[in-house]
């Protein structure tokens, strides 16, 4: 039977970097020999896209989604998420990095949105339980920085994203907390920093964390 994988997650506001940070962590663990599975939230099963789109681009009759209905949605996909993808590659041995995860809806939906803490742990212990992230990096950046990159993407911006600043804020101030509440399990990144220093640093973390074998 081969050795348990690692399940890595990438948290952090928007234009931080996590996307970039993925594909270079994806690249240095393959240079070992590992097999490396990039994989994304909401998202990563064909059900769970679905359920992306329907999240970050709403019915223009809905305009957008209040915090629980968000949050159901964002663990429907979850744990679709978690059957068909994350732990199947964790148990045959794979280390599956992916772009957001639970850390996302306390910051987005409970932090910026509104929903007690209760409601989604209520649901993260329904959905997830015990098959959370082994290491979660937390890429953080000043605001006015991390909004700059959005702007330069010249994308339009999603449901979540259009958000204003005051709800961008406490978000970002959401996943600091977080990372400080659960140190064992988090490392805080300076994302302001280059994409080649980011990547060094979070491959420094997952040595030390998650061992140099990896």
């Amino acid at each position: 039977m081969a050795a348990r994988g690692r399940f890595i997650t990438l948290e952090g506001g928007e234009g931080v970097g996590k996307s970039t940070l993925a594909r270079a962590l994806k690249a240095a663990r393959e240079v070992r020999g590992l097999k490396v599975v990039l994989t994304r939230e909401p998202g990563g099963t064909p059900g769970a896209e679905a359920l992306r789109s329907l999240i970050l681009t709403p019915p223009d009759a809905v305009g957008s989604w209040g915090p629980l209905t968000e949050a159901l949605m964002f663990y429907a996909a979850r744990r679709d998420h978690l059957d068909k993808l994350i732990r199947p590659s964790v148990d045959a041995g794979a280390w599956v990095i992916c772009d957001r995860f639970s850390d996302s809806t306390r910051a987005y939906q409970a932090a910026g949105g509104g929903l007690s803490r209760e409601e989604v742990e209520t649901l993260e212990r329904l959905c997830v339980g015990a098959h959370g992230p082994d290491l979660t990096l937390v890429l953080d950046m000043p605001l006015s920085a991390s909004r700059g990159r959005m702007t330069a993407r010249a994308t339009k911006a999603d449901a979540i994203e259009s958000r204003g600043h005051d709800y961008h804020e406490r978000v970002r101030q959401a996943f600091l907390d977080i990372a400080k509440a659960e140190p064992k399990r988090c490392v805080v990144l300076d994302a302001s920093a280059s994409a080649d220093a980011v990547a060094a640093a979070a491959l420094k973390s997952i040595d030390a964390r998650l061992g140099a074998a990896g």
